[in-house]
């Protein structure tokens, strides 16, 4: 098989594999109805608990106030640490105040930090609650006003919030935290009455709006999933999107033993964690703009008088961090934390490419040269499949006259040709789809690197050199602003930066390196395929792109060195160029 056809099936695969198949997934495996736990679809057993539990109504539509002006409307504990800075509301408990401290909004560095949460009544307000449901008694909600034990939670410095109702009933939630994104939650009730009381504590997210990016399943370009997420008895869910669950009547249920549930953005998590040995009901719910994750145990908990009741939870509340998702899914016990990055379909290649890119940051301190890095160590691997690549050129370049007479003599009869084309590669050892394996084996290697540059938030506001301030964004300087001399900034799909260009160039010095195609349509196919490839990934992370480059040039220099191992291949392609300008010139004279 001809290398260049190759070529063509590797473009229109990737092609396939990065713009179609949301499509063919949608249409052939379309998302099934959600299976609705036993506990909210029909009437509670005695001593069962209901997860549609004491959330806030979705607020009327009224002008946003500013969070300045909500962060000064209540009293609050505040919470620092190396990675979150904020406050906890003591009206209903409320942790809606959180900044992440490692992470900016804008490149510049005096930017402000990433803001995950906000209050109740501002444009985007995302916020996390604990609390209690049950029988006998009278809960806190969303207006208690809470007592704290003190004025700052840090993780040296634990806090708890307590407040007693009008039967002498007593709540508390005993805060503490990490050096980097999670709190937990030890919730306690004392029953001073003297009646016993059914109970169950449940834990609850809100958030206005949605991300710019979300979709139900994700973006169609993007292929990353944004949205409601969970696992449920040790199985990662991806199902839900918001439009799915406003879709199916405003709320999706499920039964878990273990797990968690929450929002999952493109870098920043918001996730419940419930004790991972009790029984669960959990729900996504959207009424409005507003969307709501929750989690209650499947059961109350009888807690007779002067008894008290304990439980715990956590929340994860902050950055996509790998290295932290996975110490937490370890240390903690928390299945599939690290799951809450989608790495699609090749995450078997993608995360070990991931931990490789790294390591080779922390030995180089850039990115890009890590990118450098993975493309020689990827090429390194492929060097064996590489040369078998080359000799089955050889191989087919060496039949090529023997392929021309059989064409010749049965072009007249197809079924004949095949038969004869398949016996003469067999009398001479020759493998026609040799030459296909390299570029399978490129493809998920392609798809994987694109989804660590998509989804890392490592690889996030990273520099390589001069212009390159971003590997996580495109290539920003173009030639059709002049490299911004000119005072505009052209469309993005012509604004076409140097590594793209650079793309282009490699690959056209590619294919100069190859054989040329005796079809001229083919011909006229590569002829432009270096430069269709240079506009299509124009508008992807330079990353991205300077491991396509780079993986060109090292090919280029692999070409060179196995053509010195195939002289044959070599004269072969210069004997048959020397053929075709001679034709050329006879048919001209």
């Amino acid at each position: 098989m001809d290398d260049k056809r190759n070529l063509i099936f590797a473009v229109l695969l990737t092609g396939l594999i990065l713009f179609g198949w949301p499509y063919v997934a949608s249409y052939f495996f379309p998302t099934p109805a959600p299976v609705t736990s036993t506990a909210a679809s029909t009437a509670s057993p005695a001593g069962a608990a209901t997860s549609d539990v004491s959330v806030e109504a979705a607020p009327a539509k009224v002008q946003a106030v500013p969070i300045g002006t909500a962060l000064q409307s209540s009293a609050r504990v505040l919470v620092e640490t190396p990675k979150l800075k904020g406050s906890i509301n003591l009206e209903g408990a409320k942790i809606d105040d959180l900044v992440l401290l490692t992470h900016r909004t804008e490149l510049a560095k005096d930017s402000a930090p990433v803001r995950l949460f906000a209050p109740s009544g501002t444009k985007n307000a995302y916020f996390a609650r604990f609390g209690w449901a049950g029988t006998g008694i009278t809960a806190p909600d969303d207006k208690t006003v809470w007592t704290p034990s003190g004025t700052k939670l840090t993780p040296s410095t634990p806090v708890t919030l307590s407040w007693t109702n009008a039967q002498s009933q007593k709540f508390e939630i005993a805060l503490s935290i990490d050096d980097n994104f999670m709190i937990t939650a030890k919730q306690r009730f004392i029953n001073n009455n003297t009646a016993p009381v059914e109970i169950a504590n449940f834990a609850l997210l809100s958030r206005t709006g949605k991300p710019a990016d979300a979709t139900s399943g994700g973006s169609i370009f993007t292929h990353i999933h944004i949205g409601p997420m969970g696992v449920f008895d040790d199985q990662p869910n991806y199902d839900w999107g918001y439009v799915d669950v406003e879709e199916n009547k405003g709320e999706a249920s499920f039964t878990s033993t273990g797990g968690w549930l929450g929002f999952t953005d493109k870098y920043w998590l918001g996730a419940l964690i419930p004790d991972q040995k009790t029984p669960v009901s959990a729900k996504f719910r959207a009424s409005g703009d507003v969307y709501q994750a929750q989690v209650i145990p499947t059961r109350y908990n009888s807690v007779a008088a002067g008894a008290a009741y304990d439980s715990s939870s956590r929340l994860f509340a902050g950055a996509k961090e790998m290295a932290v998702l996975n110490a937490y899914s370890q240390d903690l016990g928390i299945p599939y934390l690290d799951y809450a990055i989608d790495w699609g379909w090749f995450w078997f290649i993608a995360i070990p490419f991931f931990w490789i890119l790294h390591w080779l940051f922390g030995v180089f301190g850039n990115f890009g040269v890590a990118i450098i890095g993975l493309t020689i160590i990827v090429r390194l691997v492929m060097y064996p499949v590489a040369q078998k690549q080359f000799a089955s050129m050889a191989q087919m370049r060496a039949v090529q006259p023997k392929l021309k007479a059989l064409q010749e003599r049965w072009k007249d009869d197809k079924p004949r040709l095949q038969q004869e084309m398949m016996q003469l590669y067999k009398e001479e050892k020759v493998n026609p789809l040799a030459g296909c394996l390299p570029i399978l084996l490129q493809i998920p290697i392609f798809f994987a690197l694109y989804k660590i540059l998509l989804l890392s938030i490592e690889m996030r506001h990273q520099p390589f050199v001069l212009w390159l301030k971003d590997l996580s964004a495109p290539d920003p300087l173009t030639p059709i602003n002049l490299f911004g001399l000119l005072p505009f900034d052209p469309p993005s799909f012509i604004a076409i930066g140097i590594l793209p260009i650079l793309l282009g160039v490699t690959m056209w010095l590619m294919q100069r390196l190859n054989p040329q195609p005796m079809d001229e349509v083919q011909k006229q196919v590569f002829a432009v395929m270096p430069w269709f490839l240079m506009f299509i990934m124009a508008p992807f992370a330079a990353g991205l792109q300077l491991y396509w480059v780079m993986s060109n040039l090292v090919s280029i220099a692999q070409q060179k060195w196995l053509y010195s191992r195939h002289p044959i291949l070599r004269e072969q392609m210069a004997r048959e160029a020397q053929e075709k300008a001679q034709a050329k010139a006879n048919a001209k004279a």
